[in-house]
């Protein structure tokens, strides 16, 4: 591994996709990351194949073997300690976890959600966008704390909500969006320009685009406008 990069361990529960994009983003000139392992609590989770195909340490902590859950985080924890990881990204991770494990990666662990937090916490987000009928919605990366995807805000993308869309094109455009704001937040945490302090996000040295927008549907038809 690179001198001073963050070594970053991915927790994973199925087929992985946002763990790809942060693996495509540790392999650019400069990245201050490296990904060394991902660790699964699903057997045969698809994105232990892909992590292993790359090269990446894998490990499974299967749930389902242990009475609590917190037997279940001690051993990730060790696990965690055995890969010496820096950060912990959560990507697509079912599970809960608790007060006391949370406490351990304070500051020290992400994870994304496919929703404009704190819109739609939990799952079925898209199903709840559109039942909801908002016009935007789009996915958030945070700070892992013990509220169930309460976290402190580090990055959001919007995507428009589109007439007949359902929960799969929905996904879809979410999804295109996490897979650029993950590693991006990752990048930015590793590097040390955003972290968390006092329960809050600060961030230093990263831009921020004052004239973006987004309008669904399009608001440039008034006069003066275009």
């Amino acid at each position: 591994m690179a001198q001073g990069k963050k070594r970053v361990a991915v927790l994973i529960s199925g087929r992985g996709s946002n763990m790809e994009a942060l693996l495509r983003a540790g392999q650019l000139p400069g990245c201050p990351y490296e990904i060394v392992a991902v660790i699964s609590n699903v057997p045969g989770a698809r994105g232990l194949q892909t992590a292993a195909e790359a090269g990446i340490a894998t490990a499974v902590v299967d749930h389902r073997q242990f009475k609590t859950r917190e037997a279940f985080e001690e051993v990730l924890h060790e696990t965690l300690l055995v890969f010496a990881a820096d950060l912990v990204a959560c990507a697509g991770f079912m599970r809960i976890m608790t007060e006391s494990f949370v406490s351990r990666w304070e500051g020290r662990m992400l994870n994304i959600h496919p929703s404009l937090l704190p819109l739609f916490r939990g799952l079925h987000t898209h199903r709840r966008a559109l039942k909801a009928g908002v016009k935007v919605h789009g996915a958030t990366v945070h700070f892992v704390t013990p509220e169930l995807d309460g976290g402190p805000i580090i990055i959001q993308a919007a995507v428009p909500v589109l007439a007949g869309d359902d929960e799969d094109s929905l996904a879809a455009r979410v999804l295109r969006v996490e897979h650029r704001i993950y590693p991006a937040a990752l990048w930015q945490v590793a590097a040390g320009n955003c972290r968390l302090e006092n329960g809050r996000v600060a961030t230093d040295g990263w831009p921020v685009d004052e004239t973006a927008q987004l309008f669904s549907p399009a608001a440039d038809i008034l006069p003066g406008n275009a």
